[in-house]
């Protein structure tokens, strides 16, 4: 069995986890921080993904990285890289795809903690990188945990977005779920069975991490 489509898939979870969590981190923290009358604007556009259908999220990242546009054009010109059709599209367009995954769970965390915790940081010189890195995230693991690996399964799950912006190329581009798709087209059933259990047994074994690291949390909070 060809492993590779499971490679690029858990490479390319595992790169939008990081670059996601670097970005989100303080994106989460101005909104639970934050009083503005824009706050409900910004949580709107930063939760499309969960609502529009992949193939229309797909189909605006795909014209916005296509060498025609701006964004795509430069980064040809320049660097040479080219974002659609490559893994590094699939990475950018995983990043868009997978976003409220990482935010909502961190600006619930954030939201939930005891504002007099913060207060009492600020007070003893803290700077607020510091009170987000020693106070906030540890007292928030649960979200934390939650976040990263929900954004890191969402993302091996990917199928539309990632057929829209990358195709299915071989070693670059074909990710697990393309694979299976490719398989019951030539109804090669017997493989995709073999994929797709594999892709629910990670799936379940994920949520399963989850659910049991917050319930131990819940009963050392009791405790």
């Amino acid at each position: 069995m060809d492993m590779t489509p499971f490679i690029l898939s858990f490479k390319l979870a595992g790169l939008t986890t990081l670059i996601l969590f670097v970005i989100a981190l303080p994106f989460a923290w101005w909104l639970s921080q934050t009083s503005s009358k824009s706050k409900p604007v910004f949580e709107a556009i930063s939760a499309l993904p969960i609502v529009l259908p992949p193939s229309v999220l797909g189909f605006y990242i795909l014209v916005v990285l296509s060498p025609n546009s701006a964004l795509g054009g430069f980064f040809h010109d320049l660097f040479g890289v080219q974002l659609v059709f490559s893994f590094t599209g699939l990475v950018v367009a995983s990043c868009f795809y997978s976003l409220p995954f990482m935010v909502q769970p961190l600006q619930n965390g954030f939201e939930s903690l005891n504002p007099h915790m913060l207060e009492a940081s600020y007070l003893a010189g803290k700077s607020k990188l510091q009170t987000i890195w020693h106070v906030a995230l540890p007292n928030i693991k649960p979200s934390l945990i939650t976040a990263l690996i929900i954004t890191f399964a969402h993302t091996v799950g990917e199928f539309g977005v990632v057929l829209m912006v990358g195709g299915s190329i071989p070693n670059e581009t074909k990710v697990a779920s393309v694979a299976i798709y490719e398989m019951v087209e030539v109804m090669e059933y017997g493989k995709a069975h073999i994929y797709s259990a594999i892709m629910v047994l990670m799936s379940f074994l994920v949520l399963l991490s989850v659910y049991i690291f917050n319930h131990s949390q819940k009963k050392v909070g009791i405790v």
